[in-house]
């Protein structure tokens, strides 16, 4: 006997980095989406990787308790021309996708043009073109911080990629 369907998904967006973890969790809902939590988890330049590594993850840890999501939809990997920036990019997302996958939760990628795309029609958007949608669609009386804003797009595109016709069919991590 299959499950019954859920009457709420709760989606978590992560823009995993070292100094500048963005997180956003939205609800779907009907009529409109709910942001419930956004923000993002901060290093400062003085501390050493490991210990940026460990609040990620306790961060993500946190949040996943307090928000009980039911996915998680990271940032894709990009390519990064400089070797040193992208393991440190690696580092980041490696515990942020611990702490999610011991959660449990299924966890998708999507490629960021391809969330800009989603969001804002144009896959070479800027940032800010991206926060203020992101600010429209989710009725947020601010502009979300810019790695804040990533992080509900991923959520954003998320819930639109289970409709029918998606612009970015996600990647199973």
């Amino acid at each position: 006997m299959p499950l019954p369907a859920r009457q709420h998904e709760i989606i978590l967006g992560v823009d995993p980095s070292l100094r500048g973890t963005g997180y956003g969790v939205i609800r779907i809902a009907k009529p409109d989406l709910l942001a419930l939590a956004h923000g993002t988890i901060t290093c400062p330049a003085t501390w050493e990787r490991s210990r940026c590594l460990a609040k990620i993850h306790e961060a993500l840890r946190d949040l996943l308790r307090e928000h009980q999501p039911t996915v998680c939809i990271v940032e894709g990997l990009f390519f990064a021309q400089n070797l040193q920036t992208a393991m440190i990019m690696g580092e980041a997302r490696g515990a942020a996708l611990a702490a999610i996958a011991a959660a449990g939760l299924d966890i998708f990628e999507v490629a960021p043009r391809k969330v800009k795309q989603a969001i804002v029609g144009y896959g070479a958007a800027q940032k800010i073109a991206v926060a203020k949608m992101v600010q429209r669609m989710l009725k947020l009386a601010e502009l979300p911080a810019p790695d804040a804003a990533d992080a509900l797009a991923l959520a954003l595109t998320h819930a639109q990629s289970s409709g029918r016709f998606s612009l970015a069919a996600p990647k199973r991590v």
